[in-house]
């Protein structure tokens, strides 16, 4: 990305913001609270356009990606779960109607058990439900996968899981980038963007920055 802003009704939330995100690295972006985190996440898959600037995927322009298309290979998991079917075993099909015997695997990766399968998607928890989000978006074999709060909904095992599978997914070369408050998050991140009032205050690996969030 370079020199990216964003606007909303004429005020800048994102302003100059120029940085890489790296195959197969976990990029942290973190900061105070409204410093344009999640709207940052929002742009690299096209859920907003910036007002300026340049984001490109691969080398190319991400306006020049059918937004369905791109959706499919940057997936962003929003902190506050969206489920759209009435069943656990549908949920993990919206993306691939074919799934065939992989939906147990997915949420074993996420740290939920095969029982639930049986289950409707209204008895869940909070936290369940983001993670069966995450599981819905590992079932496309996405090539970025972005995550905003992460594990917000999660108790420590659990928020540790998911930065386990997130280091196991850049080690196979998925992209990670994720929204994180989460100190664990940023000191195991291998790139680090601290936003503030929308700009970048600083961007580099964890060891080397000023910032860094409260003790969760």
């Amino acid at each position: 990305m370079t020199d990216v802003g964003f606007d909303r009704q004429g005020t800048p939330l994102l302003d100059g913001i120029d940085a890489d995100v790296g195959q197969g690295r976990l990029t942290v972006v973190t900061g105070p609270s409204g410093a344009g985190k999640s709207t940052l996440l929002r742009l690299l898959n096209r859920l907003a356009e910036p007002a300026r600037g340049r984001l490109a995927f691969q080398g190319r322009p991400l306006h020049e990606f059918d937004v369905l298309t791109l959706r499919r290979r940057v997936v962003l998991v929003a902190q506050h779960p969206v489920l759209l079917t009435d069943s656990v075993a549908a949920e993990l099909r919206v993306g691939r109607p074919g799934l065939g015997r992989d939906d147990a695997g997915l949420l074993d990766r996420v740290g939920l058990p095969e029982e639930l399968l049986s289950r409707t998607t209204a008895g869940l928890s909070g936290g369940q439900s983001q993670r069966l989000c995450l599981a819905r978006a590992l079932a496309l074999q996405p090539e970025v996968l972005l995550l905003d709060e992460p594990t917000s909904a999660l108790d420590g095992a659990a928020a540790q899981v998911m930065l386990d599978l997130a280091r196991t997914l850049t080690a196979a070369g998925t992209s990670v980038v994720a929204v994180s408050h989460d100190r664990r998050w940023v000191r195991a991140a291998d790139s680090v963007l601290v936003l503030d009032r929308g700009r970048l205050a600083e961007h580099g690996p964890p060891q080397t920055l000023d910032y860094l969030p409260e003790e969760p």
